[in-house]
């Protein structure tokens, strides 16, 4: 049609003119049908797109995300503290009063080296003066000895000069151990954490003097709840959080008591760390055990996802711009996230935004 009208002008216009402005004239028409030519495509494009857009707004726009199967691990969750294998606070096994210390915090000591001392002056003049006995008595013994052996004297004798030296000698022992018992020494090789006694102080039995800890076996200890005992064994896996250090580990249970605690109804467990200067002693950990981990990769969807209806739950897709529910068998459930047993499929799509805008067979558009 307006083919047909620009074509009409054009004749008419030639028709008006003088024979001499017809080329002329004839040249412009045509200019000015290309541009109308091109200006007809150009407003039949942008009607077209505007249709498309009309129609796409009649539709509900929703974002999918496409099902891939993962392994799904569920965690308790509980609060622990480190602790040292060897963690120990050494006391003089004797009242006394310190005469010499050793040691000094951070010092690095061996088993059985003496950190201090006590004032054990009473008992060593008691060993002198009884050693100088011991001395005689043997030399007596020695001899009665010698004339026993030749028949010379009488049994009696013999006897009464061996028991004289024996009975020094375990006295002699006795003062021994007594003066052993006045120094302080470690029962582990380790590190000097604390020295909480001075020079002159007076200290008794069961009185904490030294600490000595081994920082080579640090561990993580914890109390769980006795309903977890069926889920919580030797050798699951953990991931072990240090709020302090903002740093964390996984690591496995290295043991799991199986004696419930009768006053608090829980078993402890220990989780053993690397070797590393961060940790401390007491250090508050937070403790996730792994109860539960799926066997093969399975489809695991966000639970806020999941309707309910009188046929339990159900989730929905987008098919073809189509909206589908499905059904679903659901297994466990952990930190917002449920296992999908029968339902869905690898590749469906999800309804993630807007999908509690829709409903069965309504027609949608995905949003890129």
């Amino acid at each position: 049609m307006q083919k047909t009208i620009l074509i009409l002008a054009l004749t008419t216009l030639i028709a008006s003119c003088g024979s001499k402005d017809k080329k002329a004239q004839l040249e412009k028409l045509l200019q000015q049908k290309t541009d109308v030519e091109a200006k007809i495509a150009e407003l039949q494009s942008e009607l077209s797109k505007t249709d498309t857009l009309t129609v796409n707004k009649d539709l509900t726009q929703v974002s999918v995300l496409e099902i891939q199967p993962s392994i799904f691990k569920s965690y308790i969750e509980i609060q622990g503290k480190v602790d040292a294998d060897e963690n120990v606070s050494v006391s003089s096994e004797i009242p006394g009063t310190i005469t010499k210390i050793n040691v000094k915090v951070g010092d690095e000591v061996v088993k059985g080296q003496v950190l201090a001392e006590t004032d054990a002056r009473a008992v060593a003049q008691q060993l002198a003066d009884l050693q100088t006995n011991l001395d005689l008595v043997t030399q007596i013994y020695e001899k009665q000895k010698a004339l026993w052996d030749q028949k010379i004297g009488t049994e009696i004798q013999y006897l009464q000069a061996k028991t004289n030296k024996e009975s020094l000698e375990n006295k002699k022992v006795t003062l021994q151990t007594q003066i052993n018992m006045s120094k302080v020494i470690s029962p582990i090789a380790g590190t000097i954490d604390a020295v909480n006694i001075k020079l002159g102080q007076a200290i008794a039995p069961g009185v904490p003097a030294i600490s000595v800890i081994n920082f080579n076996n640090l561990k993580v200890k914890a109390d769980v709840a006795e309903g977890y005992g069926s889920r919580v064994h030797t050798g699951n896996e953990t991931i072990v959080y240090f709020p302090d250090l903002k740093d964390s580990i996984v690591s496995k249970i290295r043991y799991a008591s199986r004696a419930i605690n009768a006053m608090t109804r829980t078993f402890g467990i220990e989780v053993l760390l690397e070797n590393k200067e961060i940790y401390r002693p007491n250090m508050v950990a937070r403790i996730k055990i792994n109860d539960y981990q799926s066997k093969n990769p399975l489809i695991n969807i966000p639970v806020k996802y999941i309707q309910k209806d009188d046929n339990g739950s159900f989730t929905l897709v987008e098919n073809n711009g189509k909206v589908e529910k499905k059904q679903l068998e659901l297994g466990k459930e952990y930190n917002g996230y449920a296992e999908v047993l029968k339902g869905l499929n690898t590749g469906d799509k999800l309804i993630v935004a807007g999908y509690d805008l829709v409903k069965e067979g309504a027609s949608v558009v995905v949003k890129n």
